[in-house]
């Protein structure tokens, strides 16, 4: 594989199953060069099999398919009209054109249709700067911002604090949105109670919402007015869902606040008020992974979520009224959407492996008689070479650690290849069973790739993930060195004095880490890393408490030398590898100050550093930054490796 060939493969993603399970429909995206955009479709495809169909054809992109409740009709969201945000359509199955719902500033999320199906509530930003019309106007400064709060702005949003997200509904008749919700918060997942009268919805509306992560359910009358709390304002709770008869409500959350890496779990509330209930206490993995509201069976007995598991992500069912959740769809793989038809007798979801971009799959409530309904890159796999990962474990300081190693492109026994240590981000993510690109780009390259998920990854249990927590750059950082160690012991193709290090977000900490306290890599790659503990804590979106809590709880004027000491710019004198160091301008999660000020180090100390700065895009440039980013990105990596690890 190589970097171009990101623009032939085809994205399939949100597979969503029509309420008599006959039909799935779900989202195509391509990412065009010549147009630097992604453009996305709609597709359906029949459970029973045959040939998938497209069903949208908007010039940009439709995504976000949800099915009316008798599965006449298809809601999406679609970007039709030129320099506007995604509007609301509603298109009849049979096809035709699409009716347009809404013409709103900032555009629509979230699609939620009624029990009656003749409206749709959804989530739109309300308020912010506008843009004035004349060119005069245009030409006077803007006015100040005027900020009173820490949640002011988030990454790939930008400034928030005067654009709160609303609840809204719309009726099919064309009328103009509603807006149900009122005051200075954000609301999120707005979902229908079984007879219509109410919404639930996700939203930190307490005194202290400034300063932690607790947010709580809601439910307040679909014509508007005053909203009921129904969660206890102690946990981040999201993503509710109403149980077939109305007395309860699934949600997902954790059991307490300011917690990272602690399990995202399973619980349901009586919407007459009461306390919540876990049902996922004896599952030891995180449940929000996806973020997706839990699905209940057609007779309210059992929900349906997704969660991570040793690399995979997986269905479980969890039941209510008792018994142990268990697993519904798993394997050697990575789950991205699911759905059930509306008497939980059909399963679709979308499922990817290291060599074969998602497809979409649909299987019984058990998952028995599985069967995958799209081949969409059935062409493009037959005309690549695609690594496939080899598992490994190894014990250390207690902790089994899982890891895979992917041989290169062209691999000849008996020859050596230079090795790319890949770290990944979070630190409470993990590597193991999808597709990702750049590990097949890499091995297309002429790279051995290594990735483990050390101790702080999900995946393996509470304790394991949050042995990070107070540590970083210690016990994560000899793991993932172990893991070397390990694949260098196991695999004596790979060639010791050619090895490289690569990681992205708290993977660039740890490689700009390591490369401060190791000198056995030739060169490194450090990209929208966390340098710089301190100044991370005041300029990031998240900064203030999620450094804080990394950090072992503590705040930088109550242990300074805790920040010091764990930022990786303390030891820049020591870093005498090759860096490469990557960033995008508009980063709000590590800002670029982060990569400047480790650049602006090495430089003075004239060690080797390169800093590439990307205009206009922000912390997720890997995963949907502008396509020809994406290119120019791999380009000037695998150039900057070639010259120090020379692959064959």
């Amino acid at each position: 594989m190589v970097p171009a060939d990101l623009t032939r493969i085809r994205f399939v993603s949100d597979a969503q199953v029509s309420p008599d399970g006959r039909t799935v429909a779900f989202v195509v995206t391509e990412l065009s060069e010549e147009r630097d955009e992604y453009l996305s479709q709609i597709w359906l495809v029949d459970t029973a099999g045959g040939a998938p169909r497209r069903f949208t054809a908007g010039p940009r992109r439709d995504t976000t398919p949800r099915w009316s409740p008798d599965g006449s009709r298809l809601a999406f969201v679609s970007e039709r009209e030129p320099k506007k945000k995604g509007q609301l359509y509603v298109m009849p199955l049979a096809g035709g054109e699409p009716t347009r719902l809404t013409d709103l500033r900032h555009g629509v999320s979230a699609p939620a249709w009624s029990p009656e199906g003749r409206r749709l509530a959804f989530i739109s930003r309300v308020g912010g700067w506008v843009e004035p019309d004349s060119e005069e106007e245009k030409r006077k400064s803007r006015p100040p911002r005027i900020i009173t709060t820490l949640k002011y702005r988030f990454n790939g949003e930008g400034f928030t604090y005067d654009r709160r997200p609303h609840v809204f509904t719309v009726g099919l008749d064309g009328g103009e949105p509603r807006q149900i919700t009122e005051g200075d918060y954000d609301h999120a997942d707005p979902a229908w109670s079984p007879d219509g009268r109410t919404i639930a919805f996700a939203s930190a509306r307490h005194d202290e919402r400034d300063r932690d992560d607790v947010v709580d359910i809601w439910l307040v009358s679909a014509e508007g007015g005053a909203p009921r709390r129904l969660t206890s304002c102690d946990r981040p709770a999201g993503h509710p869902a109403f149980s077939p008869t109305g007395d309860a409500v699934a949600y997902l959350g954790r059991t307490v606040r300011n917690a990272f890496g602690r399990n995202v779990r399973l619980f349901t509330v009586p919407t007459a008020g009461g306390a919540s209930g876990c049902h996922t206490e004896s599952l030891d993995r995180s449940c929000g992974v996806l973020g997706v509201a839990p699905i209940w069976s057609g007779d309210g007995r059992a929900l349906t979520v997704a969660a991570e598991d040793e690399g995979a992500v997986a269905l479980y069912r969890a039941e209510p009224k008792g018994g142990a959740p268990r697993r519904m769809v798993g394997g050697p793989r990575s789950i991205s959407s699911y759905s059930l038809s509306r008497d939980g007798a059909v399963v679709a979801f979308t499922a990817s492996q290291p060599d074969a971009p998602a497809e979409v799959f649909v299987c019984g409530p058990d998952g028995g008689d599985e069967r995958r309904l799209t081949d969409f890159n059935r062409e493009w796999k037959a005309g690549v070479t695609l690594a496939r990962p080899e598992r490994f474990t190894f014990a250390r300081a207690g902790f089994t650690v899982e890891a895979w190693i992917m041989k290169p492109a062209g691999f000849e026994a008996g020859r050596r290849y230079p090795l790319l240590l890949n770290v990944h981000g979070g630190p409470h993510a993990h590597y193991g069973y999808p597709f990702f690109d750049e590990f097949q780009v890499q091995c297309g390259a002429g790279y051995g790739v290594l990735y483990a998920n050390p101790r702080g990854s999900q995946g393996y249990g509470e304790a394991f993930t949050t042995a990070v927590v107070g540590d970083w750059g210690g016990g994560d950082a000899a793991d993932v060195e172990a893991a070397l160690d390990e694949a260098l012991r196991r695999f004596d193709w790979i060639d010791p004095e050619r090895l490289g290090l690569i990681g992205g977000s708290y993977g660039g900490f740890m490689t700009s880490w390591i490369v401060g306290h190791s000198k056995r890599f030739r060169v490194a790659c450090s990209e929208r890393a966390v340098n710089v503990q301190t100044s991370m804590f005041g300029t990031s979106d998240i900064g203030y408490l999620f450094n804080q809590v990394e950090l072992g709880g503590v705040l930088p004027w109550e242990d300074f030398g805790k920040y010091v000491e764990r930022s990786p710019l303390t030891y820049a004198k020591d870093i005498t590898t090759p860096l490469l160091i990557l960033h995008s301008e508009d980063d709000l999660r590590c800002p670029i100050e982060q990569g400047e000020q480790l650049f602006v180090a090495l430089k003075t100390l004239r060690r080797e550093v390169v800093f590439v700065r990307f205009p206009d895009e922000n912390h997720e440039l890997t995963r949907s930054g502008k396509p020809r980013h994406r290119l120019e990105r791999f380009r000037i990596l695998l150039e900057w490796f070639a010259r120090y690890l020379r692959p064959a």
